[in-house]
């Protein structure tokens, strides 16, 4: 019966040794981290904004252990770039595809519309924008219409695997500034 008191009081100790409050922020960033990650793929989760909230908030609820001024900077440009991709990756592939500046406007306009119809309005939105300018405004005929609007999927699917990139580069600056 010895063994168990001894085990008893073994796990007692190591539960009143633990630091809650830093246990605690820990697991808020790594929570924020992966739901971040999560949300450079999934529509109306903010991914790379949330990841670097994580970061900032770390700092701030733990200052002694928290990120240094070079990595909140590489941290800032990072997020600019996650952005930037998200919103210049499908004018960009229309672009490439044979696009007219009425095309790439479309897939602007209707990707701006598509964000009151999410989530399939992020995807629908802007094809339909660059397919309906091409055809209306630029008086393309319907093969080298759908051919831009076939860049612009193109060119968002490209945009969506270099935002996870990115986002994964996020997560890794703020690791290694906050653990080393």
């Amino acid at each position: 019966m010895e063994w168990l008191t001894d085990t008893w009081q073994t796990i007692v100790h190591t539960v009143e040794a633990v630091p809650y409050q830093l246990l605690s922020v820990w697991l808020l960033t790594g929570s924020l981290l992966l739901v971040g990650l999560i949300g450079s793929v999934v529509p109306l989760l903010p991914g790379p904004f949330l990841i670097f909230i994580a970061g900032i908030l770390h700092s701030f609820l733990l200052p002694s252990a928290g990120m240094s001024w070079q990595g909140i900077v590489i941290l800032c440009l990072l997020l600019v770039l996650a952005y930037f991709v998200d919103l210049a990756a499908g004018a960009m592939g229309a672009r490439w595809f044979g696009a007219s500046r009425w095309g790439i406007a479309g897939v602007f306009v209707g990707g701006l519309i598509g964000l009151f119809f999410a989530p399939i309005g992020f995807i629908v939105g802007p094809l339909a924008g660059g397919l309906l300018f091409e055809l209306i405004f630029a008086k393309k005929r319907m093969a080298p219409a759908v051919k831009s609007t076939w860049g612009t999927l193109l060119g968002t699917g490209l945009g969506l695997i270099v935002r996870v990139f990115v986002s994964l580069a996020m997560i890794v600056t703020v690791l290694v500034d906050l653990l080393y």
